[in-house]
C-alpha cells in the first residue's frame, strides 16, 4: 500500500470502523477516496444514558459521540477537513501522532484556530502503527468535556493474528439529574485540586451493561481515555490481561501491577484478552483507582457456544515502531518541576506574581506550575530549547499533592526511571502518569523540529497554568 496515499474516509468506511470499535469482528479494510469527507464538530443531542432518561445536549464530531473512528494503515497519507460549526474557535490536535509542528492543532502557537464557519485541512503521514486518538486543543476542558473526541487507528502493516480487534473509548461526564452536562466548567475546585472528574463514564458514548465474549476467543482491547481528569484503574476479575502497547508504541508483553491496568487521561493502552472462562459464565470489569468511588463498568458475559475449543497459541509480539533510539551516555540532562496546586508548593515566581498569596494566584487562574511559570494560554518564551537530532534527559519532579499524566507533543520517549529505580519495560510513551511527590525520568531524541506542548493532561490543571513550550531547532 503506497505511503503516499491520502486515507480520504467514506460514510461505509466509518460505519465499518464503528463496528470495529464495538466489537465486531475485525475484516480487511478497504479506504475509498470520497473528497467530501469531514470532521464537523456541532452541537449535538445523543443518549449517552438510554431510556427513561432524555437525550443529552453535548458537541459532537458529526453528532457522534465519541466521533467518527479514523482507520487507516501504518504509513498511509491521512487527509482531514474540519469545517467548525461551533459558536466558537475550535483546533483538532491529533494526539501521540509523531506529524509535522503546522498539523499538531495548537492555537496560536502552531496555527490560527478555526473560527466558527471556518475550515482547516490537517494532512499529514501516520509513521507509526498503533491507538491514538483526536481532540480539540482550543478551551480543550470544556470542549472535551461536551464531548469532542475520537478514536484514531493506525493498524500494523502485518497485525498480530486476534478474533477480535476492538477499542473502548472511555469519556467520563458530570451529569445532572436530567441527563444534561453541569454547566461548571472552569470552576477553582478542579482546578485546584483533581481536575472535573464526573459521575457518568460511558464506553463509546453509552453507558453500557453488558460486554458479549465467547470462550476460545483471542481479542486485542484498545482502551482510550478521553476523560478530562479521571484516572482508570481497572480489574478484570477473573481474567489475566497483557500489555502489548502503551501509548500506541509496542511493549515487552506482561501483566500489568497488581493485574490492575491504570489509565489516565490522553493515555492508551493494548491489551491481549484471552476468554477461557467456561459457557455462560459472567466477570465484572471494575474502576477502583480512587478510593471510596469504586464502581462497576461494565460486564464480560460468556455466551453459551464457545467460539473454539482452546485459545490459540499466537504470537502477541507487536513490531517495533519507527521512534530513533535517545543515546543515554551523550544525553543532555534537564530538571523539571511542577509546582502548585492546593496543598502543594505554590511557586511565587513568573510574570508578575511577585508577592502574590495564593489567593491572588487562584483568582489570576495561575494555580499549577513548571518550574516556577504558570502558562495561561498556549504562546510563550519556550521552557527549553533543544537541539535537532540531539539526545535529552528530563528529569521530572512531582512537588504536589495530585496525579499529573504529563505528555509531550510531536515526540515518544522512554520512560527510564522511577524514584531512582530503573524501569522494567522502558516503555515508550507520549504521556506518563506521575504521582504525587514522585520523580519521574524520561528520554528521547528531539527529531522533530518547532515548537511543541507540553503539558498535563488533567485539561483543568493545563488551563490553570502546567502548561509549557519545548522548542526543537
Amino acid at each position: 500500500m503506497s505511503g503516499n496515499r491520502i486515507a480520504d474516509l467514506t460514510r461505509r468506511s466509518l460505519l465499518r470502523g464503528a463496528a470495529a470499535l464495538t466489537g465486531a469482528t475485525l475484516l480487511p479494510r478497504q479506504v475509498m477516496a470520497n473528497p467530501d469527507f469531514r470532521l464537523i464538530p456541532k452541537p449535538a443531542k445523543v443518549a449517552l444514558i438510554g431510556k427513561p432518561h432524555p437525550e443529552t445536549a453535548v458537541w459532537a464530531y458529526n453528532e457522534l459521540v465519541p466521533g467518527p473512528p479514523i482507520r487507516v494503515q501504518q504509513g498511509d497519507r491521512l487527509k482531514v477537513p474540519v469545517e467548525n460549526q461551533l459558536a466558537e474557535e475550535t483546533t483538532v490536535h491529533f494526539h501521540g501522532i509523531r506529524l509535522p509542528n503546522a498539523m499538531d492543532g495548537v492555537p496560536h502557537l502552531t496555527q490560527t484556530p478555526i473560527a466558527p464557519g471556518g475550515e482547516f485541512v490537517y494532512e499529514f503521514t501516520v509513521p507509526d502503527a498503533g491507538t491514538y486518538w483526536y481532540h480539540p486543543h482550543q478551551r480543550s476542558a470544556e470542549q472535551v468535556g461536551r464531548g469532542l473526541c475520537g478514536a484514531l487507528i493506525v493498524e500494523e502493516r502485518e497485525p498480530i493474528r486476534v478474533d477480535r480487534d476492538v477499542a473502548w473509548l472511555l469519556q467520563d461526564w458530570r451529569l445532572q439529574p436530567d441527563a444534561q452536562i453541569r454547566n461548571d466548567f472552569g470552576n477553582m475546585h478542579d482546578m485546584a485540586h483533581n481536575g472535573r472528574v464526573g459521575n457518568t463514564v460511558t464506553i463509546n458514548g453509552n453507558v453500557r451493561d453488558t460486554f458479549a465474549v465467547r470462550s476460545g476467543e483471542r481479542i486485542r482491547l484498545r482502551l482510550i481515555n478521553g476523560a478530562n481528569a479521571r484516572v482508570f484503574g481497572l480489574s478484570f476479575a477473573g481474567h489475566r490481561p497483557r500489555v502489548i502497547a502503551l501509548d500506541g508504541q509496542p511493549v515487552e508483553p506482561h501483566e500489568p501491577s497488581d493485574g490492575r491496568v491504570v489509565l489516565a487521561p490522553g493515555m492508551r493502552m493494548d491489551l491481549i484478552l484471552d476468554m477461557a472462562a467456561n459457557l455462560g459464565e459472567r466477570f465484572q470489569v471494575v474502576d477502583n483507582f480512587y478510593r471510596g468511588l469504586t464502581y462497576r463498568l461494565i460486564d464480560l458475559v460468556y455466551a453459551d457456544t464457545p467460539y473454539r475449543d482452546h485459545i490459540p497459541d499466537t504470537p502477541i509480539a507487536l513490531a517495533p515502531n519507527t521512534m530513533p533510539e535517545p543515546d543515554l551516555n551523550g544525553a543532555q540532562r534537564h530538571e523539571v518541576t511542577f509546582n502548585g496546586g492546593m496543598m502543594g508548593q505554590m511557586m511565587m515566581q513568573g510574570r508578575g506574581m511577585a508577592g502574590m498569596n495564593m489567593r491572588d494566584m487562584m483568582h489570576s487562574g495561575k494555580i499549577w506550575f513548571i518550574n516556577g511559570v504558570a502558562m495561561l494560554g498556549h504562546v510563550m518564551d519556550p521552557m527549553l530549547t533543544l537541539t535537532q537530532g540531539h539526545s535529552y534527559v528530563l528529569a521530572m519532579v512531582n512537588e504536589t499533592a495530585w496525579w499529573h499524566p504529563m505528555h509531550l507533543h510531536g515526540h515518544a520517549f522512554r520512560v527510564i526511571s522511577r524514584n531512582g529505580a530503573p524501569i522494567r519495560y522502558r516503555e515508550w510513551q507520549d504521556t506518563v502518569l506521575m504521582a504525587p511527590r514522585e520523580t519521574v525520568e524520561i528520554a528521547f531524541v528531539a527529531d522533530n523540529p518547532g515548537d511543541w506542548m507540553f503539558h498535563c493532561h488533567i485539561l483543568e490543571h493545563q488551563e490553570s497554568g502546567m502548561m509549557g513550550v519545548i522548542r526543537v531547532t
